[in-house]
């Protein structure tokens, strides 16, 4: 009982500086009620002041006043020695008697807005003059004197302080001190860190000697990639720019497919075009500009694969697009918004989910991948294909068909898992072969998709997103019929790949570089 008692310790005296005054209200009518001494200032001291309760300014408290526009008002010897005075420890108590020092046992402290003021502003002065100093500081001595004070970085933890001082008449617990303790620490770490990347990128330093990663926790999912691992998704802003309106929560496998498809559907030109993504692959895609027929054409490329798939339209979808989706089945939906009247069409089935990816935009600079302690970092392959990124190296000449259904064809090959081929007709995929060891594995699988349920006849274009190493493959998508490939160069055998293309009437393209997606 007594080791019990010693971890209970009353709150006399709390510190309160916040920028989200929200809820404020609540906290004081506590602390009021158990007699708490409240210290402040700035607008937390007006607001306290305003909402009828009693409260010591800093500046009173210290016998010092705020100095340096602001920049100087928590940082003083009082305010940290009430902060880390171990209280049971003989000497900490006698310096504080001799200096006129007194506890301070709660610090309920938020930050400057620096990450919403990122959002809003890009005046360097402005971002600067929001790098929180005294907050940070006194949050981190709370937290690290845990075992005697309480620390509160969030509006949303003021119910649980509440909770705390009904139920131990005005003290609080070790174990809800060290669990705020360790939030603590997580909110200061994840702050710097926000301001760490904030100079990276205003000083364009891709690879710092110390790379930090931080993100909010947007939800803890049912398991990962499959029953027996545990799974969350995290933002490095406060939400992920996409809304679900309808349908069964999100898995980690639905999430992966879902940046999957968004990130092929944002490379595509603006409002147009429909994706096609099964494990992570898109099994068929469309540019062509009336929204049935795109969608209809995606999915003519591999109707088999995209059964329970998700499909992306980059634009938004009305009720003529909604009968068509409905016909077969999808786990999940993705647009530029919804007509209300395709809304109540794909509501109808209960579980497909419906995601709304108006305000999502592609802005991520890195990729990461990580095993163990290690950590591969690479800036995003989101380079911009024009005409002059490419190069034809045939005799042969690509009329203006087939140069676009060329770049079309090869900026999705991208986002194919290597080995990638993609052939292409009509701004519209008709076969995709992926993920194989083997280049020429991939061309038979693209070839199998294409004869199996392609109808097109007309001039039908090959991408592969690595050059070929061998003849063998451009001579097996000749063979099928392809009349125009575009593959990267720099293969030891490019001027036998462009022989052969020449001896085959062949339009042969070279992209100036490579895009593997492994």
């Amino acid at each position: 009982m007594g080791n019990k008692k010693n971890m209970i310790k009353k709150i006399k005296s709390a510190l309160i500086s916040v920028s989200d005054k929200n809820n404020l209200s609540s906290i004081l009518r506590i602390l009021k009620k158990n007699k708490v001494k409240i210290i402040s200032s700035g607008g937390t001291y007006k607001k306290i002041k305003k909402l009828g309760f009693k409260c010591t300014e800093v500046s009173d408290f210290t016998g010092f006043s705020e100095i340096l526009d602001g920049r100087l008002k928590t940082l003083h010897p009082k305010i940290y020695a009430g902060i880390l005075s171990k209280r049971k420890n003989k000497k900490h108590l006698k310096e504080l008697k001799a200096n006129n020092f007194e506890n301070i046992d709660l610090i309920i402290v938020n930050f400057y807005p620096f990450q919403q003021t990122l959002n809003q502003t890009k005046n360097h002065e402005k971002i600067i003059e929001n790098i929180d100093i005294g907050g940070p500081t006194m949050v981190r001595a709370a937290a690290k004197n845990y075992n005697d004070v309480a620390v509160i970085t969030s509006a949303e933890q003021y119910k649980n302080l509440i909770h705390q001082l009904i139920k131990y008449k005005g003290s609080t617990s070790l174990d809800f001190r060290k669990k705020m303790s360790q939030i603590a620490f997580s909110e200061t770490a994840y702050y710097d860190s926000v301001i760490s990347d904030y100079f990276n990128r205003i000083l364009d330093i891709s690879f710092p000697q110390k790379k930090i990663i931080y993100g909010n926790l947007i939800e803890k999912l049912r398991y990962g990639e499959n029953p027996h691992q545990e799974s969350a998704i995290y933002s490095k802003g406060l939400d992920i720019n996409i809304q679900q309106i309808h349908g069964k929560k999100l898995s980690y496998n639905n999430y992966n497919d879902i940046f999957s498809a968004l990130t092929i559907s944002k490379s595509l030109p603006k409002n147009q075009g429909v994706v096609i993504v099964k494990h992570a692959n898109p099994c068929g895609a469309s540019i062509i500009k009336n929204d049935v027929d795109c969608y209809k054409n995606a999915l003519a490329c591999d109707p088999v694969s995209a059964f329970g798939g998700i499909v992306s339209c980059n634009f938004k979808i009305k009720k003529n697009l909604a009968i068509e989706l409905n016909k077969i089945f999808f786990e999940v939906i993705i647009a530029n918004g919804f007509e209300e009247s395709a809304l109540k069409i794909l509501r109808l089935k209960k579980n497909l989910r419906i995601i709304d990816a108006s305000n999502f935009t592609l802005n991520e600079i890195f990729k990461f991948n990580s095993v163990n302690n290690s950590i591969l970092v690479q800036t995003e392959d989101r380079q911009i294909f024009t005409k002059k990124d490419f190069k034809v190296v045939s005799k042969k000449k690509p009329n203006k068909s087939q140069f676009e259904n060329s770049i079309f064809a090869f900026n999705l090959s991208r986002y194919v898992k290597s080995n990638a081929i993609v052939l292409a007709s009509e701004k519209s995929t008709v076969g995709i072969g992926s993920g194989q060891p083997s280049r020429l594995d991939s061309c038979k699988i693209a070839i199998s998709k294409m004869k199996k349920f392609s109808k097109t006849k007309n001039d039908i274009v090959a991408a592969s997103d690595a050059f070929f190493p061998f003849v063998d493959g451009i001579e097996q998508l000749v063979q099928s019929g392809i009349t125009t490939v575009v593959q990267p160069a720099g293969s030891i055998r490019d001027k036998e790949i462009i022989k052969f293309a020449n001896d085959t009437e062949t339009v042969l393209i070279f992209s100036k570089t490579r895009h593997f997606r492994h």
